[in-house]
């Protein structure tokens, strides 16, 4: 690639990734908009559905959230009753976050909305998971990168 290809937007990764985020969240947001959800707080019940309690250290590390983004998103979470905080009895420094009973009913509700989003975008299921697997791959790429540097 020649120097003035790599000045040309369309050729950034980061920006074709920035836009690609921006717009499945988009789709994802008349969706949760029933369920008056967010998309970082659907992502975070999701985590909860799978690891129920989690640490909140551990729930910040899986979401890529700092305390300072995590903090605000648990208290809106903690005050629609879908979650609750509490110390660890074993760790006291550490605080856990785990779900209401309303929390756990909320999984039946929206378990369908990642089959829905697959229905209209109208890609084999093969081709969404080539795209996942090199995403995933990129992401592993670049961790590794920061590993390395820090």
């Amino acid at each position: 690639m020649t120097d003035e290809l790599f000045l040309k937007l369309e050729q950034h990764l980061c920006f074709v990734t920035y836009a690609c985020s921006k717009e499945i969240t988009r789709r994802y947001r008349p969706i949760l908009e029933q369920f008056g959800l967010t998309y970082t707080q659907y992502i975070t019940l999701v985590v909860l559905w799978e690891v129920d309690p989690i640490p909140m250290k551990e729930l910040g590390a899986r979401l890529y959230l700092d305390s300072g983004t995590l903090t605000p998103l648990l208290k809106k979470l903690e005050a629609m009753e879908l979650i609750i905080r509490k110390r660890d009895l074993a760790d006291e420094r550490s605080v856990l976050v785990a779900l209401t009973p309303q929390g756990r009913e909320l999984k039946a509700q929206v378990k369908n909305i990642p089959l829905r989003l697959f229905e209209q975008s109208r890609a084999s299921a093969e081709k969404l998971q080539h795209i996942h697997t090199q995403m995933a791959e990129l992401l592993q790429m670049l961790e590794q990168m920061e590993e390395a540097e820090g």
